[in-house]
């Protein structure tokens, strides 16, 4: 309700790899990232401060995705860590193990891996059921 930290990433994007854009090769980026397009290759944050990456519905990584925020909804082909929040959204296909801290799965996004939850203490569950209308 009123004064309550959002769990989820700030709306804050640095960078952007296009649609119809392929980057072969590692990708280590500070910030956020923003992939329309496609990486062959491991996407990672770094330093200590906070990483957001967003996949949109037409991108696709195939390598390690390790990053603090991330919000997917395309195809990820490999593990992903993210030691905050994750959001898999609609369109979102993960073929690889998922670590995680906070998880936000909406209906229709497919995991085929592990779910591990990785966080300091356990926390009270919440269920927010989202209406249909």
């Amino acid at each position: 309700m009123f004064g309550k930290k959002s769990d989820k990433p700030k709306n804050r994007i640095d960078s952007l790899i296009g649609a119809g854009t392929r980057v072969t090769g590692d990708v280590h980026f500070r910030g956020g990232l923003r992939i329309d397009g496609e990486v062959i290759g491991n996407v990672r944050a770094e330093g200590d401060g906070s990483s957001t990456l967003v996949l949109s519905e037409h991108a696709r990584v195939e390598g390690a995705v390790s990053v603090t925020h991330a919000v997917i909804n395309g195809a990820v082909h490999g593990p992903i860590s993210s030691t905050e929040f994750l959001e898999l959204q609609p369109l979102a296909r993960i073929s690889g193990d998922v670590v995680y801290d906070r998880l936000e799965v909406h209906l229709g996004a497919i995991v085929k891996g592990q779910l591990e939850h990785q966080g300091d203490a356990p926390r009270a569950i919440e269920l927010k059921l989202a209406s249909g209308t």
